[in-house]
């Protein structure tokens, strides 16, 4: 039993199909097989190809699954390749509306190079990034076997090394054209600019000595802003691996999470003088009234003055031990504090310049806010008891110790300020705890120290604006483990600063998502890789269709306002067949 098509001419010429289902009988003299029709569809041109589909799906119902694939084929199906293509398609879709891929292809046309092609190899590397990283020889591999990238078949080693100097040669300008879009497209808060920096570490056992020995002499006039270089040197670890080399990098964060750019610096560079270079580089973003707010590894009276040109204004925590006399005078001054959120309470304080007064009779005040949470002021408590009865226990019968011995324990306290802080040495060198240390420290239990120079944000906001570091913190840790920051590849200073923008970028990426859809990316990440897109091999060639989408996955392409991705992507006739 077979459909069978027929065809007759018309007296003007035309020709008319029609469709009939028939199977083939012998006749009972001659023996040759004959055409029997058991119904007739009418024209082929009217037929209803909907009813066709329903009796072809009936039929299905009693046949197993290879069969109905066999027959609805006309011969049997091969599975070629299956490539991931969830992930990428939804990276790929937020990369084109951010306005990122259009920048990338703009500024390369005007380099006279080939622009959409360089853009398909940044974003392909960046996609990496978010999706599965690895190194750039790697990326070549995952692109040409394992993940579906539109309008990239696959590209070399040295596409994505020319791709990444491209990158980081146009770096300012696709950055502030990426900026300008994501603000308005996402219509981010940027009255606010959240500073903060990490560092990361090579497992070498020697610094960039010749590179150390190309660059200008490191002192900090406290004036200028540094250059952006990606030299390996020592200096102090935000991984607690002072042993191994290292590059610093910062990062520019709005209020809503959202990365605006990232810089790479020398591993010994001081985060007071990088954060001059950070506002230097956004002062030509057209960022109208800009608060600057950082940790107070950057607080210093040079960048206060730095921060403050142009009408800017900063928002900073500082030192509560060994400070400065303002900030001391801020911490004495007596006052109450009230709660504004949560377990949050806060004081306001006033305090003229070197400290002394209010700042009244026409001085400058200082504007001080004092943050106090009493959960962590209980931690804090906790940890310090906890310190002085290990610190007991070390120098429990130390009265009968030689002085030799005394001092080599004290020398081993150098490195651990936690303890040290509550070890004193009598006048005849014996040990002792420090009862009057431990008393002031408890005076800073559960307490940080903001100082501002804005005068219109309420304590309220500074407090609530200072916590909001913790999404650059965030940010830091996830470009480290989702992002694979490290272990970093290259060893060239300028293969090292492309490596870091295409993590930016990723992370950019995923934030967007997380912020869009209140999810995790790790989570929405998993949900996609399960869409693949299946290449089959059929007698009339080859197709490329894609899995049916799964409820989860729907949900995400809702939340981000995107449509699903089409059924079919290619097909292939065979040309034996044409």
């Amino acid at each position: 039993m077979y459909l069978r098509e027929t065809r007759r001419r018309n007296r003007d010429g035309s020709t008319v199909a029609y469709l009939q289902l028939a199977h083939n009988e012998r006749h009972p003299d001659t023996g040759a097989p004959t055409a029997k029709v058991i119904h007739s569809f009418g024209r082929a041109d009217t037929v209803d190809r909907a009813a066709l589909a329903r009796l072809v799906s009936s039929i299905s119902r009693f046949l197993d699954p290879e069969q109905a694939v066999a027959a609805a084929a006309g011969a049997e199906i091969e599975v070629l390749e299956a490539r991931r293509l969830g992930g990428a398609w939804v990276l790929d879709r937020l990369w084109e509306r951010l306005g990122i891929g259009a920048a990338i292809r703009r500024v390369a046309a005007n380099r006279k190079l080939d622009g959409a092609v360089t853009e398909r190899v940044i974003f392909a590397l960046v996609a990496q990034r978010a999706l599965e990283p690895g190194s750039k020889l790697a990326c070549t591999t995952w692109v040409a076997q394992r993940v579906f990238i539109e309008h990239l078949p696959g590209f070399s080693d040295d596409a994505a090394y020319r791709a990444m100097d491209f990158l980081l040669e146009a770096l300012n300008e696709i950055a502030a054209e990426v900026f300008a879009s994501v603000a308005h497209l996402l219509n981010l808060d940027v009255d606010l600019v959240f500073v903060d920096t990490t560092s990361t570490y090579w497992e070498v056992e020697v610094p960039d000595e010749v590179a150390d020995a190309l660059r200008e002499d490191g002192h900090d006039d406290e004036e200028s802003s540094p250059v952006e270089t990606a030299t390996r040197a020592f200096g102090h670890s935000k991984d607690h691996r002072g042993d191994l080399p290292q590059v610093v990098i910062a990062m520019a964060v709005t209020r809503d999470g959202i990365p605006i750019r990232c810089w790479t610096f020398a591993g010994d560079e001081a985060d007071s003088a990088i954060i001059r270079r950070v506002k230097d580089d956004l002062t030509g973003w057209n960022l109208h009234r800009m608060v600057w707010v950082a940790d107070r590894g950057f607080a210093s009276a040079a960048n206060r003055a730095y921060l403050t040109r142009g009408g800017g204004h900063y928002i900073h925590a500082e030192k509560l031990r060994h400070t400065n006399v303002e900030a001391a005078a801020a911490l004495a001054r007596p006052g109450r504090y009230r709660t504004v959120v949560g377990n949050l309470r806060v004081k306001e304080v006033h305090v003229a310049p070197g400290g002394v007064g209010d700042g009244d009779d026409g001085a400058r005040a200082v504007r001080f806010v004092v943050c106090h949470n009493p959960e962590q002021a209980d931690r804090d408590a906790q940890v310090r008891a906890n310190l002085i009865a290990h610190l007991e226990q070390l120098v429990e019968g130390s009265d009968t110790w030689t002085a030799r011995r005394r001092d080599e324990l004290v020398g081993t306290l150098k490195t651990k300020p936690g303890l040290r802080r509550y070890l004193r040495r009598t006048t005849g060198g014996l040990l002792r705890i420090d009862r009057a240390a431990a008393k002031r420290e408890a005076h800073l239990d559960g307490k940080w120290l903001l100082r501002t120079s804005d005068v219109t944000l309420t304590p309220e906001d500074l407090a609530a604006a200072y916590k909001q570091l913790l999404a650059v913190e965030a940010g830091w840790r996830d470009m480290k483990s989702s992002l694979g920051l490290r272990p970093v590849h290259h060893r060239r200073e300028d293969r090292i600063r492309g490596h870091i923008q295409l993590c930016w970028l990723a992370l950019l990426l995923i934030r967007v998502i997380e912020t869009t859809t209140s999810g995790t990316w790790r989570t929405a990440r998993h949900e996609l890789d399960r869409m693949h897109l299946v290449t089959l091999a059929t007698p009339h060639g080859t197709v490329a269709q894609r899995s049916q989408t799964t409820p989860a996955q729907r949900a995400v392409l809702t939340a981000l306002d995107l449509s699903e991705p089409p059924r079919f992507f290619d097909f292939t006739p065979d040309t034996d067949q044409t």
